[in-house]
């Protein structure tokens, strides 16, 4: 699959995705408008976690950042390497596990657009659902973000990381505030339920996570850094 996505900038970003690896989509766009407000130069290390097809690590390279982008995927890091060629950019590409992929390695600006939809099964996922799920919270991935954000992120850096309401905004900001961090919403969006979360619509009821006919999640982007650097 090919595509044009965050058409910030002056012209549109190309992107190749291939089967398994996630396409962008309103989340993609929500964080990119993020990354865009953090005054990224060339002096700016910026790490990528969970880059999938690699569109916000050559966003943030596009901008003139170092960008290191890190999958457990060798198929998402292929699509990476690729996209950051048709888009004329350079990206330094790591093949792990969130952040121990880069151990001992400290950033700037931490991006991340995790696996975040609850799911019934709570073994871990395989194929193209590890792109997505994340456990019957949604979480998996989140809360070890959270707690590797102090450790990864220089005095003076930033997360940025998006996620869905029904994972626990709530859930995110406390984590976030309980590593050290000071945290706040900085971008919401409303998209209707796509096509996974229509398919679980009985379970989420059943869980408590959607009431009603409720069938809208709300996207937000959040914000974290050190506290003894945040701004007043």
């Amino acid at each position: 699959m090919t595509a044009e996505a965050l058409t910030a900038g002056p012209h549109p970003l190309r992107c190749w995705v291939p089967p398994g690896v996630y396409a962008p989509q309103t989340d993609t766009r929500l964080l990119g408008q993020a990354i865009r407000r953090e005054g990224i130069t060339a002096r700016t290390d910026v790490l990528d976690l969970g880059t999938g097809s690699g569109l916000l690590a050559v966003e943030a390279a596009r901008l003139g950042g170092r960008v290191t982008a890190v999958d457990i995927s060798w198929r998402a890091l292929a699509a990476a390497r690729l996209n950051a060629l048709l888009n004329g950019e350079s990206l330094r590409v790591r093949h792990g596990d969130l952040a121990s992929a880069v151990p001992g390695h400290r950033f700037d600006l931490v991006i991340s657009n995790p696996p975040y939809v609850p799911a019934p099964d709570t073994a871990p996922p395989r194929g193209l659902a590890r792109a997505w799920d994340a456990g019957r919270d949604g979480r998996r991935l989140i809360d070890r973000i959270c707690d590797s954000a102090p450790a990864v992120l220089r005095p003076t850096g930033t997360l940025l990381i998006v996620h869905s309401h029904l994972c626990g905004v709530d859930a995110t900001l406390a984590r976030l505030e309980k590593a050290g961090l000071r945290a706040e919403v900085v971008d919401r969006a409303a998209v209707p339920y796509g096509r996974v979360l229509r398919s679980r619509l009985t379970w989420l009821r059943q869980q408590g996570l959607t009431a009603g006919d409720g069938t809208t999640e709300e996207l937000v982007v959040i914000r974290a850094e050190h506290t003894e650097h945040a701004h007043a």
